[in-house]
């Protein structure tokens, strides 16, 4: 959105009547997890004739009194609008967006936590902490429990994917063009979703954050859900909801408009998005579902921006087609909660102590990605930690819910109510609406279900910390109330707490399934909660882990382990500070422990016993943990003999670990030679290697069966996967063909992919080509080394001009390119764009015609290419000099080539010219074994004095220009413009003399070499000697020496340690491998603790 466009709203006299007047004034919420959107009240529907009757609606509404319980904020509050006639007077339609948005600010300024009241709200700005928001790939359902999701994205770098800001999600990222009309958000319950929407819509109300949106309509589902009986026009449904907008007309061609629809999961709505029924004219009447529908399809107000929030399960509701944007919050990164915490407490000491404690248990860690998981954790450990305050610390997620659940019930007896049921009564009717609805898989309720349950609306109230709502009247018809928790999480431990005191209390299993289901019955309806049949507390765990393990989307896992944490002794004990309880046998925890590790043993998914392993952890029995870690640690489990259940217990054991998954080695698990079993065990590790970043698997005898289990994760979504390394695999043409299916596949994220001596052919290379150009914005490194590719490397350079390839570096080393092959490569970086910037073609044989068709891609002003690698590949004096041509071109963006190799001999003065020329950035060189002479290290020479000289690396090892060579090149060393840092001169037949010349270039003013390699020239220990004149001077930087095989003894050594003695000395690694040293050298060297070496290798 353009912010430079900014609404002109004058401060005129309110026109309003004394009903809007009072909406205005009225008080939000006083208990809210969010903010008060929810203050909405009845609404009087009697007549199907709703523009008649829309007067009443609107007085009716402004009398209602505010709800005294809530979960959101008030934003349904706003007042509806009217799009019959056109108002011309520009003034008075000023005068309704200012009060529009004066109202939405009044409204959204305040953020009300939990159990937050009228006195003791904060302000949101205050309180508000950027989220973690990024861009999706759609919005697919998620078949995990959301707390599993949150476990996984735990692993995710922060820096892997773009950050959007929340006022931004409407601005298309860099490099996009896409025009963005409708975004769908997802999240997790309680991640901060709708407070990303009040924060926007608040940003926009203070004139901060999009001001080119003259009019923002917020319309949470939940509000919309009692009106889905309704027919109605699209004017008409905003008249009810905004009515201060009344006297001005909608025109989506004059200005922006944005709908707000929060809660997509909780819609009650029928969105058929298949239906023919097309709506046009905000005026026509329909049905409330039709019309959402005609607003999200663009059939109405098609210039209108939507944004719709949803939890991941429903996120597929709306048909993808119709969203151009989706992103996820992700709630809070590492620094967000801190962040969050700090501002939350105001004593900095007690912030910093819970951040820590948190921080000592993974579980709880991971779990503050979710901002209400935060809120609860400040509630419970601000009190725990203070000095007033004795007993255990929370460490697992049953003992921090269970504290929750005991402070929210002390607020309650803070209050003034006459109390008519005991805690434990109104607990256990709390939980069986709780497990009733979570059975069923809602999370909102209403008041029927309530009186089922054997609770009156007042008691509900007076326990609004646990049970919040929020109501609409509907007048002549019937009052119609929604109720749900505070948070997903604590209907599932309060509906765990109900099914444990069931058992222990009353001797009650609510799991006892009923035998004959009715062929109309739903599997929501296979429990019978009232059942009398007595079975043990590990009968029943027993019972409660298999439904947990039936749960296709794993939606009773955390309830699974908050009902075997809570039958812990210290539960018991923490518990009958609010209610009396009979103590359960001891035995039977053990018999649940001993049941689950069977289940762990027998279940053929890792995925499936990761929940299984939390479940331990709340028994607080790690024996299994233990044991798998001591044996990982050791190294041991290369050697022992491990059965497939066994490798089922490794994999959960790496996946809820404290320990880093960036990086799955399979060498760390198996022995390399045999391949079946290596093959076996990488199947069996297949989950960790799906929640690594990093997979290195060369030389591990991977065949196409291990492909084809690779493209499992490749394929998985979310795929974390970026980096894979199959070099040294002899997975030939069909293991690339299955990779391929998975590359082609658009949840790959795969950025890096080395394939070097893998026996891939042109049918190989077919297929992976194939593979990029169906999904080719995300590979940016490829190595196909050691393959004998030849002229299909055409295929490639097609790929490469594909504008939506990403590709950076190509490896192509002795892969058979021909001159035919640079011709293509050549096209490619003609392309525009071109992102190629390093292109290998080592020990390719293209010769002189080859880099001449080379170099007509490098001239071309489209091509970025940084690094060429051109070693060995048959090039003489003609292909340097056309290499020169293309290094003057204007502008070159080339700063590291490689021609070692190449019998270049003279016309390396040719390549000294275009080193002086400005436009030449070249900063790396290498010139190892080219035939270079004393006449090509003067040119060089020359070169260095130039200025300005980019140069900051050469390597010309393996030349045979001895002690004149090197004086000559020490002539431009000296001088101040030459800015070389690294200078290889290996066995060059460098001698004494020449390191004379060199110590004299070292003690020069400036020097900025640090690296100086002469290994393999027999200098001696006069060499040495002369050296070290130059390491005791005051400008010698030199930091790195390398002198392999130079023929020195413990005497050179004397020489190297009064060096290193110097002041000045900077030496930080010294290397005199293959030097005959006796003992009494090396201890010179090793001795001082003054000297400054890192490393020594002798």
């Amino acid at each position: 959105m353009d912010d430079t466009q900014t609404s002109t709203l004058e401060d005129v006299s309110p026109r309003c009547s004394s009903f809007q007047q009072k909406r205005s004034e009225a008080e939000p919420s006083c208990v809210s997890m969010r903010s008060d959107w929810s203050m909405e009240h009845p609404i009087d529907f009697k007549s199907e004739d709703t523009k008649t009757d829309l007067s009443s609606v609107h007085q009716k509404r402004s009398e209602a009194e505010p709800s005294c319980v809530s979960l959101r904020s008030d934003a349904s509050v706003n007042q509806p609008l009217d799009y019959k006639s056109k108002d011309t007077k520009t003034d008075l339609r000023h005068e309704v967006f200012s009060r529009f948005r004066s109202n939405l600010l009044k409204k959204f300024e305040r953020l009300y936590e939990g159990t937050a009241t009228l006195c003791n709200h904060t302000v949101t700005n205050e309180i508000y902490t950027e989220l973690y928001i990024t861009e999706s790939e759609s919005g697919e359902i998620s078949n995990e429990h959301e707390v599993r999701q949150i476990e996984t994205q735990s692993r995710t770098a922060a820096t892997e994917d773009t950050a959007i800001k929340c006022s931004d999600i409407f601005r298309p990222l860099p490099g996009q063009d896409k025009a963005i009309r409708t975004v769908l958000t997802k999240g997790v319950a309680g991640i901060g979703k709708t407070v990303s929407v009040q924060k926007f819509i608040l940003d926009w109300a203070e004139g901060k954050e999009n001001q080119d949106v003259k009019l923002i309509f917020p319309l949470p589902f939940r509000e919309i859900n009692l009106m889905k009986d309704k027919t109605l026009s699209l004017s008409d449904l905003l008249h009810v909801f905004f009515p201060e907008t009344k006297e001005t007309e909608i025109s989506s061609d004059e200005y922006k408009v944005l709908f707000i629809f929060d809660g997509l999961d909780e819609c009650r709505l029928s969105l058929n998005f298949k239906s023919k029924v097309k709506l046009c004219n905000i005026s026509e009447s329909a049905s409330v579902d039709v019309l959402l529908m005609n607003l999200i399809v663009g059939n109405l107000l098609p210039s209108a921006l939507i944004w719709i929030t949803s939890r991941p399960a429903a996120a597929d509701l709306v048909p993808s087609e119709f969203v151009q944007r989706v992103t996820e919050v992700r709630g809070f990164n590492e620094l967000q909660k801190g962040e969050y915490f700090r501002k939350r407490i105001s004593d900095q000491s007690l912030a910093d102590r819970i951040i820590s404690h948190l921080k000592s248990s993974r579980s709880l860690y991971i779990m503050c990605h979710i901002p209400v998981f935060c809120w609860i954790s400040a509630t419970v450990l601000q009190k725990m930690l203070t000095p007033a305050e004795s007993g255990e610390i929370p460490k697992t997620l049953t003992q921090m819910y269970t504290h929750f659940l005991i402070l929210q019930i002390n607020i309650k007896h803070e209050k003034d109510y006459e109390k008519k049921v005991t805690d434990e009564d109104m607990i256990l009717k709390l939980g069986k609406v709780a497990f009733q609805q979570l059975v069923k898989g809602n999370l909102i309720f209403y008041e029927g279900d309530l009186r089922e349950c054997g609770i009156d609306v007042t008691e509900a109230s007076v326990y609004s910390g646990l049970c919040t709502q929020i109501f609409r009247e509907e007048l002549g018809l019937y009052q119609g109330k929604v109720f749900c928790f505070v948070h997903l999480s604590i209907q599932e431990h309060i509906a765990a707490l109900y099914v444990h005191l069931s058992h222990t209390n009353n001797n009650r299993n609510v799991f006892e399934p009923i035998t004959k289901l009715n062929a109309l019955s739903k599997v929501k309806d296979r429990f019978q909660l009232n059942s009398s049949e007595h079975v043990s507390l590990s009968e029943l765990h027993q019972r409660a882990v298999d439904e947990a393990l039936q749960s296709k989307n794993g939606h009773l896992d955390l309830f699974l382990r908050f009902l075997l944490g809570l039958s812990v002794e210290s539960h018991q004990i923490l518990l009958q500070q609010i209610m009396t309880l009979k103590r359960s046998r001891s035995d039977s925890n053990e018999k649940t422990v001993e049941y689950i590790k069977k289940k762990i043993r027998t279940i053929d998914s890792p995925e499936k016993s990761i929940n299984l392993y939390h479940c331990l952890n709340e028994l607080g029995d790690h024996s299994l943990v233990e044991q798998i870690q001591k044996c990982l640690k050791s190294g041991k489990i290369k050697e022992a003999t491990i059965s497939s259940s066994q490798w089922s217990a490794v994999v959960c054991v790496l996946l809820t670990s404290e320990e880093d998954l960036d990086e799955f080695c399979l060498d760390k698990f198996v022995k390399a030679k045999n391949k079946h079993k290596n093959m076996e065990v990488l199947q069996k590790l297949l989950p960790v290697i799906k929640e690594s970043r990093s997979v290195q698997l060369s030389n591990c005898g991977v065949t196409d069966e291990g492909c084809a289990a690779l493209v499992l994760a490749l394929r998985s979504n979310p795929s974390h996967l970026r980096e894979l390394n199959l070099s040294g695999n002899e997975i030939g043409d069909s293991g690339v063909m299955l990779l391929s299916a998975g590359l082609e596949d658009p949840h790959c994220k795969l950025e890096k992919l080395w394939l070097s001596d893998c026996g891939v052919t042109d049918e190989g290379c077919a297929a992976l080509t194939s593979a990029l150009r169906s999904n080719p914005s995300h590979l940016r490194h490829l190595n196909l080394t050691g393959n004998k590719l030849g002229n299909s490397v055409n295929l490639l350079s097609d790929v490469l001009r594909n504008p939506h390839c990403k590709l950076e570096i190509l490896w192509l080393n002795y892969c058979g390119v021909t001159d035919e092959g640079c011709a293509s490569l050549a096209s490619a970086l003609r392309s525009n764009p071109s992102h190629l910037r390093q292109l290998d073609l080592i020990g390719n044989k293209v010769g002189d015609l080859g880099i001449n068709r080379l170099v007509a891609g490098l001239e071309d002003p489209h091509c970025k290419l940084e690094k060429l690698w051109l070693r060995d590949c048959g090039i003489t004096g003609e292909g340097c000099a056309a290499l020169v041509s293309a290094l003057t071109s204007n502008p070159s963006h080339l700063g590291h080539l490689s021609l070692t190799g190449n019998k270049l001999g003279n016309s390396v003065n040719l390549l000294s010219d275009v080193l002086q020329n400005p436009h030449c950035k070249l900063e790396k060189l290498w010139l190892r074994d080219c035939g270079i002479t004393d006449e090509g290290c003067a040119a060089l020479a020359s070169a260095l004095r130039s200025n300005p000289s980019h140069l900051r690396r050469l390597d010309l090892s393996w030349n045979k220009k001895g002690d004149l060579g090197v004086k000559l090149l020490c002539a431009g060393l000296k001088n101040p413009h030459c800015k070389l840092e690294e200078l290889q001169l290996r066995d060059c037949g460098v001698t004494d003399e020449g390191c004379a010349s060199l110590a004299s270039a070292l003690r020069s003013n400036p020097s900025y070499l640090r690296h100086l390699d002469l290994s393999w020239n027999k200098i001696g220990d006069l060499g040495v000697k002369r050296l070290c004149a130059g390491l005791k001077g005051n400008h010698c930087k030199l930091e790195i020496l390398w002198l392999r095989d130079c023929g020195i003894t413990d005497e050179g050594c004397v020489a190297l340690a009064s060096a290193l003695r110097s002041n000045s000395s900077l030496l930080r690694h010294l290397n005199l491998t293959g030097n005959k040293l006796g003992k009494s050298g090396v201890k010179l060297l090793k001795d001082n603790p003054h000297y400054k070496l890192e490393t020594v290798y002798c």
